[in-house]
């Protein structure tokens, strides 16, 4: 994931501290619940709609919240430096991609055992499913591949070669992938059949791309970047629009049901609500969350978004990476 300035985040906080920070009204989604868990770090989260839960990676292990008693599971499949765990094979699996030691490993969904473990790219970072194939992909965020995998066989079946510090990716149903290249501002495409590149399209006006989601009924990308979201055809690579978002961006959700994208800001503490009408994008709300809720997910079902976050502290003498107050991690619930 998208490494936050430190220095730009403690000052957000020491400020906030000193002087207080107020926020506008939000004028229809607004946090309505928070779910507490045990301190850790988090990444990507995803929603396990067959088993109506959220799933969260807490660096060491996966985290499972069941969304209608809110009760609290962790210990779920242990790895090291975890970035996602995806539902797959029917909900039967998750696919949890482990930076420690370079690897996607499959895990019984409700037990966490081990079902097996495969060698990715290096840095392993996020994990998504093409529908038309039923490959899993997934992106190195240190190694510039995106290592394929057949789910049912537990089996690696080509890497891709793209270069650069891979973030987010997804796919647009018709076999095509689009990945978010942080460092080169730009999405990589890539035909998953052939396994190859097939074009580098540059996102002007984006800086440290990270999250991203696809629109598909207006064939449109949403790249979150830092302080703007780019809106860019999935057909011909173009920028067709940029919108003012807040700072600190690690992720990006679209729900196709009510044609909303969202795009947390975790240094700004805001979430921007982007409406969809006839192709086109705009700010429809900016809702306060809480600095460090950098990553979400939304269940289309109910239209609820997850937001995962901690209280920090200004780092001992001013200098240095924030401190995360311990017993303050919780997962925001925001809704209309």
């Amino acid at each position: 994931m998208h490494r936050s300035t430190a220095g730009a985040l403690a000052a957000l906080i020491m400020a906030g501290a000193a002087a207080g920070t107020s926020w506008a009204a939000a004028p229809a989604y607004h946090v309505v619940d928070k779910i507490a868990g045990p301190d850790g770090g988090w990444d990507y989260l995803r929603v396990d709609a067959g088993h109506n839960r959220v799933l969260i990676p807490r660096g060491v292990a996966v985290m499972s919240i069941d969304l209608a008693t809110k009760q609290v599971k962790t210990g779920l499949a242990p790895g090291g430096r975890q970035h996602v765990a995806l539902p797959i094979n029917g909900g039967r699996e998750m696919l949890i991609t482990n930076g420690a030691d370079n690897s996607a490993l499959f895990a019984d969904a409700l037990t966490g055992a081990t079902i097996a473990s495969l060698p990715t790219s290096k840095g392993p970072d996020d994990a998504a499913i093409d529908p038309k194939s039923g490959l899993a992909f997934v992106m190195g965020h240190q190694g510039g591949a995106v290592t394929l995998i057949d789910p049912k066989a537990h089996k690696v079946v080509g890497t891709v070669e793209v270069g650069g510090a891979l973030e987010e990716g997804v796919a647009d149903g018709s076999g095509r992938a689009f990945v978010n290249v942080e460092d080169k501002n730009e999405i990589a495409v890539i035909d998953l059949a052939a396994q190859k590149v097939t074009a580098h399209w540059p996102l002007a006006g984006c800086d440290g791309p990270t999250g991203l989601a696809y629109d598909p009924q207006d064939k449109l990308l949403i790249a979150a970047c830092d302080g703007t979201t780019a809106i860019v055809s999935a057909t011909t690579g173009k920028v067709l629009q940029t919108l003012p978002t807040g700072k600190g961006a690690d992720g990006a959700a679209y729900d196709a049901k009510r044609h909303l994208a969202f795009i947390p800001a975790g240094r700004a503490g805001t979430m921007s609500v982007i409406a969809f009408a006839k192709g086109q994008a705009s700010i429809a709300q900016t809702v306060p969350t809480q600095i460090g809720a950098r990553t979400l997910a939304v269940d289309e079902r109910t239209g609820r978004v997850y937001l995962p976050t901690a209280t920090y502290a200004p780092p001992a003498g001013g200098v240095g990476r924030p401190i995360t107050v311990p017993g303050t991690f919780q997962v925001l619930v925001v809704a209309p």
